[in-house]
């Protein structure tokens, strides 16, 4: 894409459209300074749609909006298992997945992108009260119940509308970069980054103060992630034992201690690579890798890229 260009979303809302779907990536991508993104909400044709939850939409936009997008968010929509999508917005969606477009589904827009086919033989997800629903009419889908989101790189489908904002920041870290994000969700006043292997819910037999004892511990490790961290140190700050820490502790997060401990290590380094001139030994040592091998070794397992070839796609230009 032309650096000079500003990254296309298009917010397709269907007939009873849920309002915080169509909300949130319609407000994550605004356009402004910090986000290059221009945003048209569309319809299967311009005017009045009746959403769900007794609102409606004014879209200015028919189905020309996909063939111009770069990306097309799909909000969730009232029983998905009994209306399927029109024709025309099945056509206009596969058509502007040939040609490149990303497809992007939030909870029970799942279904929309299913009728495509696109799905068929990859993980999706949708909200969890719909998740037998959609295996059940779309079984050649791998439908995964206990997730936030999953990207399958040009198909992505994520849970609940809260989880809408974990995949809209997903992909702005992807397009702009770890720092881009992480104010994004300042803004929105989110958590910068919840894995998509989370769990959709923490089963209701978990006392709610052990959570909170545990999102305590993340935010104390956060700020010590240049100290050596381990299992045990972790569930000592949490008051249990490292055995009860490891499982709850991948029930909250997807990952488990260490595994989280590292994506967070390499999330600061993504940041310092981004906004500083920090050499990769220094950063290696700052977030607490030690030295740039094992920063190097890691950062390519986990993003397949080298800290080198990452600067010089994020790093700013000023």
């Amino acid at each position: 894409m032309p650096a000079s260009r500003l990254h296309r979303v298009a917010v397709l809302v269907s007939e009873g459209a849920k309002p915080l779907d169509v909300g949130i990536p319609a407000q994550v991508f605004t356009t402004r300074a910090s986000m290059p993104y221009e945003v048209r909400v569309c319809g299967a044709a311009p005017g009045p749609v009746t959403g769900g939850d007794g609102l409606s939409y004014a879209v200015a936009h028919g189905l020309e909006a996909l063939a111009w997008a770069d990306i097309v968010f799909v909000p969730g929509y009232r029983n998905p298992d009994r209306d399927d999508p029109p024709p025309s917005v099945v056509s206009a969606l596969t058509e502007a997945h040939e040609r490149g477009a990303r497809l992007a589904a939030i909870s029970t827009g799942a279904f929309t992108l299913a009728a495509t086919g696109l799905l068929d033989g990859k993980r999706a997800t949708t909200h969890w009260h719909y998740t037998k629903a959609l295996a059940a009419k779309h079984p050649r889908v791998r439908v995964d119940e206990n997730v936030l989101f999953v990207d399958e790189g040009s198909v992505l489908t994520s849970a609940g509308a809260a989880s809408g904002i974990d995949l809209c920041l997903h992909v702005l870290r992807g397009d702009l970069g770890v720092a881009a994000a992480n104010h994004a969700a300042r803004r929105l006043v989110a958590a910068p980054y919840r894995s998509g292997g989370q769990a959709q819910y923490v089963p209701r037999s978990v006392p709610e103060p052990l959570g909170e004892r545990f999102a305590a511990t993340r935010e104390w490790a956060l700020r010590r992630l240049g100290d050596p961290l381990t299992l045990e140190a972790l569930a000592e700050h949490a008051a249990v034992s490292p055995r009860t820490f490891s499982r709850r502790f991948v029930d909250d997060t997807g990952y488990t201690p260490m595994q989280w401990v590292m994506r967070a290590r390499i999330d600061v380094a993504r940041e310092l690579l981004e906004r500083s001139q920090r050499g990769v030994e220094q950063i290696a040592a700052d977030v607490g890798l030690g030295t740039g091998a094992n920063l190097r070794l890691h950062f390519q397992r986990i993003l397949g890229t080298t800290p080198s070839e990452y600067r010089r796609t994020f790093a700013r230009g000023d």
